[in-house]
């Protein structure tokens, strides 16, 4: 059991000043695996105060002083590796091997990544007439969702660093103790006292609280449209900078010329990875209807390569949905394909034979969806959920893909350089990828539309928490 009841807040782990508490369930068999305080304001407050007090000094550190800060988390957090696997294991629910080669790695990725670019990152550039200097935006406050409980926490931490930004961070109270490894970290490495601080606690009192706090002048959040939207409105009211990465409904154009295994692999592996609760997932699969009969038959044949089940079991693919909630939703999305007409390929309503103990859910395919009419074609699922749509050219595969309100992610798969070409320029999404190409720490991530404001990861990231400052007559 886990039992964390305090908050780490000025390079101290204190009680909260409430005694509010949530259990945190282990998804895969409903068990309890430990407890955390649930925070106050007035806690957030002690936060902040420590950030803000904290800022004078570590903004005015070194280049070189982040450098090293940096190399020694990473090291630090490669110590802690076989802790963070297990945790992000039992309180998401991600199968051990996915913790390892996904959550945990994107982790350690993010910080080394910001050391690398601050060795190059051009604080002051010399123009004409004037000097440029960016410096750091002042005290961020940091809001994570719970799929990705290190990569999510890490990139945001890794980059307010780098940017000289004292922080708050509240990670998402149904997988919190990845993040409460991270403090613990930076407390053994000598993070100065206030640059980082952890208050646990609900949306509607610590995050409202992050977005709304006066004192706070730099929001990053990731999470669902809706509280992006609530988000923006709080901080708006003392014009605060905001950053959002929010949710996406992403295609993933076919090409004609794409091995039918091929295709159903790559769709198959967006539709499991993370039981389906990826805000970057491939989830509207677009086919040349000449490619049906041959792509359906691909998918059944390979759908039972990746096993869903126990996630302490190597073996495993896929595990549970993250909460009860989650299910439940899940279900409702999976019974309206059904009541809209789309074609059943396989999966359904209910859990898989044989796993009854946990939030699993049947790994769900629907063809024939009319993107326009259907909900599931529409609307976040956040499961393992795909739906298939045909069309009849490259050009109405383009349409089909940008007729979304979301833009976070876009996938072409396919022979002809030309049209994959084609299809990737023209997505409109902040990250396309060819051909299930290798991802870039370096390069920007964040969304168009409804996906979101902003950017994160390397340089990008960076940039986020600094103000530009024009300086006339220095030279």
């Amino acid at each position: 059991m886990r039992n964390v009841l305090k908050h780490y807040i000025n390079g101290e782990w204190i009680n909260s000043t409430g005694n509010e508490t949530t259990e945190v369930i282990n998804p895969a068999n409903k068990e309890v695996i430990g407890k955390i305080s649930l925070g106050t304001e007035e806690d957030l407050d002690k936060a902040v105060q420590a950030a803000r007090e904290a800022f004078s000094s570590y903004s005015t550190t070194t280049r070189e002083q982040r450098i090293d800060l940096l190399e020694k988390i990473a090291a630090e957090y490669e110590n802690r590796k076989e802790e963070l696997i297990e945790t992000i294991t039992e309180e998401l629910g991600s199968p051990i091997t996915k913790s390892e080669e996904i959550h945990y790695q994107m982790g350690y990725n993010h910080f080394k990544q910001a050391a690398e670019e601050l060795k190059q990152f051009q604080f002051m550039e010399e123009r004409e007439d004037s000097t440029i200097m960016k410096e750091s935006i002042g005290v961020s406050g940091l809001i994570t969702p719970w799929n990705f409980p290190t990569n999510q926490t890490t990139t945001k931490i890794a980059s307010a660093l780098a940017a000289g930004s004292p922080m708050v961070l509240k990670p998402a109270e149904i997988t919190p103790f990845a993040a409460i490894i991270l403090a613990e970290i930076f407390d053994k490495v000598g993070v100065p006292k206030g640059v980082f601080n952890l208050v646990n606690g609900t949306g509607s009192t610590i995050g409202n609280g992050i977005s709304s706090h006066p004192d706070i002048d730099f929001v990053s959040f990731t999470g669902s449209v809706g509280v992006g939207q609530k988000t923006m409105e709080n901080g708006a009211k003392n014009i605060k900078k905001i950053a959002l990465e929010l949710g996406g409904k992403s295609p993933l154009i076919v090409l004609n010329d794409t091995d039918p295994e091929y295709a159903a692999n790559t769709a198959v592996t967006h539709m499991l990875t993370n039981t389906g609760q990826v805000c970057t997932a491939a989830t509207r699969i677009i086919v040349p209807k000449e490619m049906k009969s041959d792509f359906e038959k691909a998918l059944l044949r390979v759908l039972p390569n990746y096993k869903v089940g126990d996630p302490q079991d190597e073996d495993t693919f896929t595990g549970p949905l993250v909460a009860e909630k989650i299910w439940d939703r899940v279900q409702e999305y999976i019974q309206k394909g059904i009541d809209e007409g789309a074609t059943l390929l396989t999966g359904g309503t209910g859990n898989p034979e044989g796993l009854d103990k946990g939030y699993y859910a049947k790994p769900t395919i629907f063809t024939d969806v009319d993107n326009k009419k259907m909900t599931i074609a529409r609307e976040e699922i956040f499961g393992p959920v795909l739906a298939v749509i045909y069309v009849d050219s490259l050009d109405e595969a383009i349409e089909v893909a940008n007729d979304t309100p979301y833009g976070l992610a876009g996938y072409v798969i396919g022979k002809d350089k030309n049209r994959l070409t084609k299809a990737a320029q023209h997505i409109r999404a902040g990250r396309v990828t060819i051909n299930n190409a290798e991802g870039d720490f370096s390069a920007p991530f964040g969304g168009f539309k409804q996906s979101g404001i902003g950017r994160e990861w390397g340089d990008y990231g960076i940039d986020e928490y600094l103000e530009p400052k024009t300086i006339l007559g220095m030279k």
